[in-house]
């Protein structure tokens, strides 16, 4: 099985490059980014760091697919819209792009015309990621922005019933639902999408945890 993870940001790398790095991992540029792959056993796992927002996920998780992986998995850390709060770990049930706006034309927000719009994680590797201790599941919003603006949080939270917001989910989970490869991301909680948000997530960042990085390996090991 190849097993393709991609994740965003350098600090949200770093820790599942140090656990990579004990399975004798080989670094290696991929189609502009950095890359490790590793073997454990039958599986062989490539681990992408595709850069913030939807077009470099997007664009990751593609090339990933080409490649042959038959799954892909996504982690790193975001914002709570509802019900959540700083710290928690969450496996994303379902993934909408909050910012797609096509309501000058008259469709709802989100809505893609002639296409399905709303992506819902695989059931398997979503019930594996639930048997970890303290993981909850929630749907996740995505967007290119860092949310801050309340208004904007109620609207998405209104419209779409998201309890996490991102960067990049949504758009990895578009290729994959329309390759029909089985994803899933996980992710922490780093700050409250509100005006605190900036020195809250660049906090949780700096400290560049390895919670994402043991549910990933947890994940996997359970393929």
């Amino acid at each position: 099985m190849k097993i393709g993870i991609v994740i965003a940001d350098e600090y949200e790398y770093i820790p599942f490059r140090n656990y990579a790095l004990t399975k004798n991992c080989a670094e290696a540029p991929f189609h502009g980014r950095e890359s490790l792959t590793y073997t454990d056993g039958e599986k062989t796992v490539t681990a992408v760091q595709c850069g913030i927002g939807k077009v470099n996920a997007a664009t990751a998780a593609a090339f990933l697919i080409a490649e042959g992986c038959e799954v892909i998995l996504s982690a790193g850390l975001s914002g709570a819209v509802s019900g959540l709060r700083r710290g928690d770990m969450i496996a994303a049930e379902s993934y909408v792009e909050c910012d797609f706006d096509l309501t000058p034309i008259g469709r709802p927000l989100g809505a893609k015309p002639g296409q399905e719009y709303v992506y819902r994680s695989d059931e398997k590797l979503l019930a594996a990621a639930m048997k970890l201790d303290g993981m909850k599941k929630a749907p996740v919003g995505t967007g290119d922005l860092f949310l801050t603006d309340k208004e904007k949080c109620a609207l998405y939270r209104d419209t779409f019933g998201v309890k996490a917001f991102d960067m990049e989910t949504a758009a990895v989970a578009s290729v994959c639902y329309f390759d029909g490869i089985p994803f899933l991301a996980v992710r922490k909680i780093s700050d409250d999408a509100d005006d605190s948000a900036n020195a809250d997530y660049n906090e949780m960042n700096d400290r560049k945890e390895a919670d994402l990085t043991g549910a990933l390996a947890r994940i996997i090991a359970a393929l």
